[in-house]
């Protein structure tokens, strides 16, 4: 079975609706959800039924959003962590926000201290008390989707550990792997654990069983496939045993990567970037374990839809009906009669 969905960016919002996505948006869940609730309304009415509606790339989803709910946190996930380990926050109104870089430069990991000590932090202090603020209020039937969390479903959010460990330290984690390894998979180990302290504390907190646990390893198209088995493949099968089935995501071409993937235990299903081969997909993994797979930005932006109909017809031979989903996240810069092209096609 093939089908379609999206979400719509902020940046696209920005730019057709005037919508503001300052500070006050990602740490006042009041205001958040009036943004949020205009915003889909908005969409709603642009686009109709074709199974897109507003949120973080890919992370929430069209059959499990809910008009009550209120979304507490709602920040990338490597950047609450970040901010905990003493990054700040940077919000862009006409954009996804992000974090003052490489937190952990120069840092032992011996100073980070236990990852359960995070849960004192402030931050997590503050989403704790909103949760509990909108999930006892009297004055709304609302209902807080915790940090980690983006719709009704149970399925929980986080980076992967060597996308994260790049996002803190840089580009030095790929050299550091091969020349310091026992170094680097302690730190990832670390923030692994991190993260699920983090998921099942705002589980608990949210009252939001986990169903499944969607790892955004964004990076591991930059590794070699020995270099994504011995770290990626393990520390993401111990997180999958402790929290739940992993969607695993990569971005850019991971076709060499297709194989390792298939040691990952508890692993159900595949996230990837658009030059990645289904058809090799379908060669190391049974015809009903699902996918989805993301078109080429550059196609996306192209003054004509020749490629990405191109692209779209050759990802549906090579699939030979598998479990598929086609999925895409809508910038600004986008040419909209590429995403009607699309649609046809599938």
């Amino acid at each position: 079975m093939v089908s379609i969905s999206g979400t719509i960016s902020k940046g696209w919002l920005a730019k057709e609706l005037g919508a503001a996505f300052d500070r006050d948006y990602y740490f006042n869940p009041e205001r958040r959800y009036e943004i949020d609730s205009r915003c889909n309304e908005y969409v709603l009415k642009k686009f109709g039924d074709i199974g897109v509606f507003y949120s973080e790339s890919n992370m929430g989803r069209l059959e499990y959003w809910s008009k009550e709910q209120a979304i507490v946190g709602g920040i990338q996930p490597n950047m609450i962590l970040g901010m905990l380990l003493g990054a700040d926050f940077v919000p862009n109104k006409n954009a996804d926000g992000d974090i003052s870089g490489y937190c952990l430069r120069g840092k032992n990991i011996c100073d980070l201290g236990e990852p359960e000590s995070l849960l004192e932090h402030e931050l997590i202090v503050l989403f704790d008390e909103q949760i509990h603020k909108i999930n006892h209020s009297g004055d709304k039937e609302l209902r807080a989707i915790p940090p980690f969390f983006w719709d009704v479903s149970g399925r929980a959010f986080i980076h992967g550990v060597m996308t994260t460990a790049q996002k803190f330290i840089g580009e030095n984690i790929f050299m550091d792997m091969l020349t310091k390894p026992a170094e680097s998979m302690s730190l990832m180990e670390w923030i692994a654990e991190a993260y699920v302290v983090l998921c099942k504390h705002f589980s608990q907190v949210g009252n939001m069983g986990i169903s499944e646990i969607h790892i955004g390893e964004c990076s591991s198209c930059m590794i070699s496939k020995e270099l994504f088995e011995q770290f990626v493949v393990p520390i993401t099968s111990k997180i999958g045993s402790l929290l739940g089935p992993v969607r695993l995501h990569s971005c850019g071409s991971s076709t060499h990567l297709i194989e390792a993937c298939h040691n990952i235990a508890n692993l159900r299903t595949l996230d990837v970037g658009g030059e990645t081969s289904v058809a090799k997909i379908r060669e190391v993994f049974v015809k009903d374990f699902p996918v989805s797979i993301a078109p080429m930005a550059e196609d996306f932006c192209a003054d004509k839809p020749d490629e990405i109909v191109k692209w779209a017809g050759k990802v549906l031979d090579d699939n030979d009906n598998g479990e598929l989903k086609i999925i895409y996240h809508l910038e600004s810069d986008y040419n909209i009669d590429n995403l009607w092209a699309l649609y046809e096609q599938i």
